[in-house]
């Protein structure tokens, strides 16, 4: 695997070495030894799978407070997604930075994304589904948000005019 650091801290893209020949291709998507080489999550709790139906469902952003906070590492295994965090650690030299990147059935890539960080996705595609491990158990009263367009963190999603949101995700608070 390949892994390339993103411009927020602890933050990686994680390029899977796909080895081909004529019958498809076989890659890694976690190896314990690599990761913990590069400091990175190695117990995983949960597993977890997302599909979307429709291009423009925004996901996010979401993430939960300590002692519960997550670690995830997501990927696209079916269609394609523009996936976004938001590093939410106070005394981070990135504080409230974002970082976004397409992850795909056709790049394999996959997004590391630490604790304390804010995560959700844009479906880019209809009928796209993820797969992302995940660190922490889902505690209801640990769960936190961001909203998807806050003017503070201002990502720049693909699809600004075509979004579609759960009531929930329309909800969260502004940073200012």
């Amino acid at each position: 695997m390949k892994f390339r650091s993103t411009p927020l801290e602890d933050a990686y893209l994680i390029e899977p070495e796909l080895r081909k020949d004529e019958r498809g291709f076989f890659a890694r998507v976690f190896c314990v030894d690599e990761f913990a080489e590069h400091g990175l999550c190695t117990q995983w709790k949960q597993a977890n799978i997302a599909y979307n139906k429709f291009k423009g469902i925004t996901r996010g952003m979401h993430y939960q407070h300590s002692p519960n906070a997550e670690v995830k590492l997501v990927r696209c295994t079916r269609g394609a997604v523009f996936d976004a965090m938001i590093d939410m650690r106070p005394n981070s030299a990135t504080y409230r930075q974002w970082f976004g990147a397409e992850l795909s059935e056709a790049n394999q890539t996959m997004l590391y994304i630490p604790e304390g960080f804010a995560h959700g996705y844009q479906v880019l595609e209809d009928n796209s589904e993820l797969h992302y491990m995940v660190s922490a158990l889902y505690a209801p009263e640990s769960e936190a948000g961001v909203r998807w367009n806050d003017p503070a963190v201002n990502i720049e999603w693909p699809l600004s005019d075509a979004v579609q949101l759960s009531e929930k995700d329309e909800q969260w608070m502004l940073l200012t």
